[in-house]
């Protein structure tokens, strides 16, 4: 089966930056998972990735504009340290995890004090470009229920409890 709009996509892959160097990447054995043509991907990937079928593969390098945006310059927040999530003590340059209104949003710590924290509201990769090597493993239709929600579930997709 082609990747197409509504279909759910499981892959692994290695995000480098511009010197090759790994960024992050899929732990072995455990792809990750996507409803096609959802907004839950990075268009510019989801585009490369259409019509492609399990067992392909694709290198993409992508610009900042097509992958985590541009840098904002100024763009700081002070926010409560409770609400710095991926650690128990932060020092600055960490990436945290912040809930906001529109989802869970990674932030870089820039300045820590007692009670708050300055953390950079821009993207850890935002101004950089990245390649993606990416590994198709399965692709399957979604089920009524998937294409509901909006997200894929089940193995590497969102697990409802």
């Amino acid at each position: 089966m082609q990747i197409a709009k509504d279909s759910v996509v499981q892959f692994s892959y290695t995000l480098k930056d511009v010197n090759g160097d790994i960024v992050e990447a899929t732990d072995e054995g455990s792809p990750v998972a996507y409803l096609h043509g959802h907004n839950s991907m990075i268009p510019a990937l989801e585009k490369v990735m259409e019509g492609k079928t399990a067992g392909d593969t694709i290198c993409e390098t992508l610009q900042p504009a097509d992958a985590y945006g541009e840098r904002t310059e100024d763009s700081t927040q002070r926010v409560p340290v409770k609400h710095l999530q991926g650690a128990k003590k932060w020092k600055p340059g960490m990436t945290a995890t912040v809930q906001t209104e529109q989802g869970n949003r990674q932030v870089t710590v820039v300045k820590m004090g007692k009670f708050m924290a300055t953390v950079d509201t821009n993207h850890p990769l935002a101004g950089k470009v990245v390649t993606f090597d990416i590994a198709i493993k399965d692709v399957r239709e979604a089920t009524a229920e998937e294409i509901q929600h909006g997200h894929a579930h089940g193995a590497g997709g969102h697990q409802h409890d």
